[in-house]
């Protein structure tokens, strides 16, 4: 079961030939005082996997996941309105910030709970200020973390990425994989493979990741 209502975790996680069960567990997202935006994004991945195992009969696999944008130490999360996506968006042009992801998988038979991290770097873009309030008016950003979505056609906002693109799109599949496989949970694609053809990216990280490297 993913527990998450996001679309666009729920397309990754098809790519890996997985049936899926979708249950949102909302959970309280305000970061605490002191809390590294690393220490957040774990957290936030376990509660909502811990939140959604208890609604779950016995011998269910749970996989929830947490993303957030970083820049320059400080988490931008979704704009609440035109004038805060445009602010967000303004931030990040022509610079790298970081994508951070956890993902946090449960077997509710044995009780083991697993949690593993993502974190990409990702170089926007100099988009122009017409570009940039065509995409606010849009409506796109209103629900992505940091106001933008990378496969958005029209904005194409980064330029020159080298990380994880499934990641930047708020679910890593090949350290959903490597932690499935540390759990002895088969998936029956060739994530890698798949991953690649949904995104049109040539990824040059995933053997490294399934690798169990950084």
């Amino acid at each position: 079961m993913l527990a998450s209502s996001s679309p666009r975790r729920r397309e990754l996680l098809a790519l890996a030939g997985a049936m899926i069960t979708l249950a949102a567990a909302p959970v309280d997202e305000t970061q605490r005082a002191g809390e590294t935006p690393e220490a957040y994004v774990r957290r936030l991945s376990e509660e909502k996997a811990k939140a959604a195992a208890r609604k779950l009969r016995f011998g269910s696999l749970v996989l929830a996941a947490d993303t957030v944008v970083v820049n320059d130490g400080r988490v931008f999360g979704k704009p609440a309105d035109a004038a805060e996506a445009t602010r967000l968006l303004t931030a990040l042009r022509g610079k790298s910030h970081e994508v951070l992801s956890a993902i946090t998988v449960i077997d509710t038979a044995s009780g083991s709970m697993t949690t593993d991290f993502a974190r990409t770097e990702v170089p926007m873009r100099h988009y122009t200020d017409e570009e940039l309030a065509a995409y606010v008016a849009s409506g796109d950003p209103f629900d992505k973390a940091g106001a933008y979505a990378i496969q958005h056609a029209g904005f194409h906002p980064v330029e020159g990425l080298s990380g994880c693109y499934a990641n930047v799109m708020g679910l890593p599949l090949c350290h959903v994989t490597r932690t499935l496989r540390e759990m002895n949970v088969p998936l029956p694609a060739d994530v890698p493979q798949a991953c690649q053809q949904f995104t049109r990216y040539c990824c040059p990280v995933y053997e490294r990741i399934l690798e169990g490297k950084p």
